[in-house]
């Protein structure tokens, strides 16, 4: 059964081999795929890959394979008809219902989701039971439940650990996002050797020892060379809060490929809220007592250090171009935009990029315009492989 798809995979160099093949013979025998494709996708990527590295080469697969066959959607069109209800009324978000609904764990809403499908029998928006919209259930759309399923609508809060009738196939190329290995890896880049720091001659040194030995007709005359040493600074800033909760996994990633990456010649690590302001923090909490004005740190950390933003540029346009007043260490008052702060860290530090975890947003003109004004500012790129590997060259280009 499906023998062409084993030789399509074979041919697009993923190792499948008859074993493998067989295996999934007898699982399909057996029924394990029930009804669904996209149970039968997930069996077929349990059985026949072998790395995670190769999940984007056998989705191409599958989806070339398997593109004219109609996909089922587990949710009904009736329903998906009355969740599509954008005008709907906004209801009282219960923050009980809202404690309960964090208790529950995925497997219990799966379950309890097809449970209400099988139950509900016309259109319910406002609730915490039934499957709506904006309300505190853990199925529907655009509601305030701390998490659930997504049925339909747009992403909006972030919260949903899945999407209901959703035929989406991860990709792992290098364009995607990292973990701690990756961003190591990928950090690399960010080198910049130097033999003319003071430190004693203490590295072998080959070449010179090898020639000085057959000048001397043999006789072993060992040389020393002064250590290279990354004479890189960086000075990493990162959003914290917010709308950066939903990349808090990866961006504790990169936090500690960051710590663990020891060639750095020296490492700072600030974090802001939305934008830079009159004030950074030493510490995530953005508690006041870690808090560093930046005004010190455009002061005292000098002009050579590389700088990274990390955040996604996402705020309300007026943190950007309203001014708020501050306090000087000379006990003036002054006033500066969120936008002024960020030019003057600019042209404070000639080498600086901004990482942005997320994409462009799509979901309107209001909400790009920090976004593309941050972007004009800085060279920025995804928080992805490619990304990361191009931003680091950039801080070292001239």
């Amino acid at each position: 059964m499906f023998g062409d798809f084993l030789y399509l995979l074979r041919r697009r160099g993923l190792k499948v081999s008859l074993t493998e093949w067989m295996a999934l013979q007898e699982a399909l025998d057996k029924g394990l795929q029930g009804a669904s494709l996209t149970a039968f996708y997930y069996l077929c990527r349990a059985l026949l890959v072998k790395s995670e590295a190769d999940f984007d080469c056998f989705d191409r697969c599958f989806l070339e394979y398997f593109k004219d066959v109609k996909f089922e959607q587990e949710v009904s069109q009736e329903l998906m008809d009355w969740l599509d209800r954008p005008d709907a009324l906004l209801g009282r978000f219960d923050q009980q219902q809202a404690e309960l609904n964090e208790l529950l764990s995925e497997t219990e809403i799966e379950e309890m989701f097809r449970e209400r499908m099988n139950e509900q029998r016309e259109q319910h928006n406002c609730g915490n039971y039934w499957v709506g919209t904006h309300g505190m259930s853990v199925f529907g759309n655009a509601g305030m439940s701390p998490n659930g399923i997504r049925v339909g609508g747009e992403s909006m809060g972030r919260r949903a650990f899945r999407v209901a009738g959703e035929r989406r196939f991860r990709d792992f190329r290098g364009d995607n996002t990292l973990d701690t290995r990756q961003f190591q890896v990928a950090l690399r880049h960010l080198r910049q050797f130097s033999g003319l720091v003071d430190l004693p001659a203490t590295e072998f040194d080959i070449d010179n020892t090898v020639r000085d030995t057959c000048r001397n007709g043999g006789t072993l005359e060992v040389r020393y060379k002064k250590p290279r040493q990354n004479t890189v600074k960086v000075l990493l800033l990162m959003d914290s809060g917010g709308s950066m909760e939903y990349y808090s996994t990866l961006c504790s990633a990169l936090f500690q490929a960051v710590s663990r990456t020891r060639h750095f010649k020296d490492l700072k690590v600030y974090y802001f809220h939305n934008c830079v302001y009159s004030r950074l923090y030493t510490d995530p909490t953005l508690r006041p007592v870690n808090m560093v004005p930046t005004e010190w740190v455009l002061s005292n950390i000098p002009g050579d250090y590389k700088v990274i933003f990390v955040g996604d540029a996402q705020m309300a346009p007026h943190e950007l171009s309203t001014a708020f007043n501050y306090w000087t260490a000379d006990g003036k008052s002054r006033r500066r935009s969120g936008l002024e702060w960020l030019q003057l860290l600019r042209g404070r530090y000639a080498h600086a990029v901004w990482l942005n975890p997320g994409e462009r947003p799509s979901w309107g003109e209001y909400w790009t315009r920090t976004y593309d004004a941050i972007g004009r500012l800085f060279p920025m790129y995804p928080l992805t492989m490619d990304g990361l590997e191009e931003g680091m060259k950039k801080l070292l280009s001239r």
